[in-house]
């Protein structure tokens, strides 16, 4: 029996997917549920699965868009499973007959090297005029008239070679790899991010020495108590920001046409590196999670990008964005918005500067942050306000995070 095996739907939007690798060759046997080839949508990379055991035909090349519900290969289940081959037994080895002794071949004598030409590496007057006007000296230029001699025409190729720079003999190949289907719809989307909104960034700083405090007395505990389960910024960035996002709603709106859609609930995009490229999971009601769910969500879903297994429902949604480019040392940056939110907050890395603190000059490990936001829909007052509030939050985290208990919050 042969079996089509078409193109699923990865989700509701998506049209057609591009066949990004194939996980087997052409007349493989196949088990039933094996990983068989990557495909990729404009929002994700999955895994294809076998829908039976059987031997492989493939329809599609490495590269192919096609269509959700095309046939992509067939397999044949019933086809035997091939066994391993026995080795071959050993042939006899023939006898080989002694070689004939050969007479040694007289050598032939060797050419004397022919004598350099005078005229080789000599300029035309023509070419020498030509060569002295572009500063070119004549042994870089290779001769093509009698005797090796530099015509007009050699010296006005080397002239056009020369103004690019003399190669040093080093690599200077290239290549070219067409983008998979998720990186050219990212781009796309940056792009219209850019051009469709009206993205303005604020900034300020932040002390991060009370954060340090907690993490530095409680993060043996928590991961003790919590299965392993590190207490990193992130948990008390994002319970930040959904403080935040309570305090200056507008902030977590966005623009529908000519209607301003606001969100009651915090679902909190944050961006992580996979190995397709930058990927945006969403923290569902971030605001009802405790400092130990924030980790172990965002652990989670930062896995699950890692190993190729993210899914288009993990990534649907969002209606604000944390992007943590801290942790390969950016120390300052616009983060680009996500459309369509209408706000991201970029969190940089964190260095020891010295500050005016109580009058006194103190050194503090200090983090820029920075806030994009669509000026459309949200005003001066509310993005920097926005911003404070997170700035406020963090400098004193005890308080305005923990309600004063930091085991308790932390659940210890």
């Amino acid at each position: 029996m042969i079996l089509e095996m078409k193109v699923p739907s990865p989700g509701e939007s998506i049209k057609e997917v591009e066949i990004a690798t194939w996980l087997v060759k052409d007349g493989d046997y196949v088990e039933k549920d094996q990983a068989i080839a990557e495909v990729d949508s404009d929002k994700a990379t999955l895994e294809l699965p076998a829908e039976a055991s059987g031997i492989i035909t493939l329809k599609a090349e490495e590269g192919d868009a096609v269509a959700v519900g095309a046939v992509v290969c067939l397999i044949d289940t019933s086809a035997a499973k091939p066994s391993a081959a026995a080795p071959a037994a050993e042939a006899p080895k023939a006898v080989a007959a002694a070689p004939k002794a050969e007479a040694p071949k007289a050598e032939a004598p060797k050419a004397a090297p022919a004598p350099a030409s005078y005229a080789a590496n000599t300029p035309s007057p023509a070419a020498r005029k030509i060569l002295d006007e572009k500063n070119i000296q004549p042994i870089d230029v290779v001769g093509t008239g009698k005797g090796g001699r530099i015509t007009k025409e050699d010296a006005m190729n080397a002239n056009a070679v020369a103004s690019m720079g003399t190669p040093t003999g080093g690599n200077r190949s290239s290549s070219s790899t067409k983008l998979s289907m998720l990186r050219r719809k990212v781009a796309e989307r940056l792009v219209a991010a850019k051009n469709e909104t009206a993205m303005l960034t604020t900034f300020n700083e932040v002390n991060m020495t009370p954060i340090n405090i907690i993490r530095n007395e409680y993060k043996d505990a928590f991961k003790a108590k919590h299965g392993g389960l590190s207490l990193g910024y992130m948990s008390f960035f994002t319970k930040a920001v959904t403080r935040a996002l309570q305090l200056y709603p507008d902030v977590n709106s966005m623009i529908d046409g000519d209607q301003k859609i606001s969100y009651d609930f915090c679902d909190i995009s944050v961006a992580v590196s996979g190995p397709k490229g930058l990927m945006v999971p969403v923290v569902r009601n971030a605001e009802n999670l405790t400092f130990r769910g924030v980790e172990a969500e965002i652990k989670r879903l930062a896995i699950r990008a890692r190993d190729g297994q993210i899914t288009v429902d993990d990534m649907t949604g969002g209606t604000f964005t944390i992007s943590n480019g801290g942790v390969f040392g950016s120390m300052l940056s616009t983060p680009i918005i996500n459309p369509p939110q209408s706000g991201i907050l970029g969190m940089h890395n964190i260095i020891e500067r010295p500050i005016a603190v109580n009058g006194q000059v103190e050194i503090h490990p200090m983090m820029y942050v920075a806030l994009s936001y669509d000026h459309r829909i949200i005003d001066g007052r509310e993005s920097v306000g926005f911003l404070v509030a997170v700035k406020e939050a963090l400098e004193n985290p005890l308080e305005l995070l923990m309600n004063g208990d930091a085991k308790k919050a932390l659940e210890l």
